[in-house]
């Protein structure tokens, strides 16, 4: 792994109720180019905690079928709160319903992607992330709540 232009590692904060999902993206992770620092929560009320008792994360990945609080319903509280509504949100979703993901853009979702099932898609799906949100992506400085 190399080392980004942040001092620190990258936060990323995965909202995802799937372990296997989740384990997917370790592996990506772990193979990936970036130093970071993953924090994985497991359902909307979860991650609204974490945002609001933490440091904000540089990048959250959220999946949209979340119990207790869904994914469009913590898309709207990131982007209702000045403190979070700029941290990039990318959503990945194995939903193909067209409605679902116009709802995610009209929340401000940053990007939506769908969620490879295989490992090696999956990586490769990770590393675009990586590659354009934290390398590409002009962005201000870190947030902090």
């Amino acid at each position: 792994m190399s080392v980004t232009n942040f001092e620190n590692p990258v936060r990323i904060l995965l909202v995802e109720d799937s372990p296997d999902d989740a384990d997917l993206m370790k592996l990506a992770l772990r193979e990936g180019t970036l130093v970071s620092h993953l924090t994985i929560v497991e359902d909307g009320e979860e991650a609204m905690d974490y945002l609001r008792q933490h440091a904000a994360p540089d990048l959250i990945l959220l999946d949209l079928h979340l119990p207790r609080k869904n994914g469009h319903e913590v898309l709207a509280e990131i982007k209702e709160d000045h403190l979070l509504r700029r941290i990039p949100v990318v959503i990945l979703t194995s939903t193909d319903s067209e409605q679902s993901l116009l709802t995610a853009y009209d929340l401000h979702a940053n990007c939506c992607l769908t969620k490879p099932a295989d490992q090696d898609q999956f990586s490769r799906v990770v590393t675009r992330i990586e590659h354009f949100w934290l390398h590409v992506v002009r962005r201000a400085g870190r947030a902090e709540p």
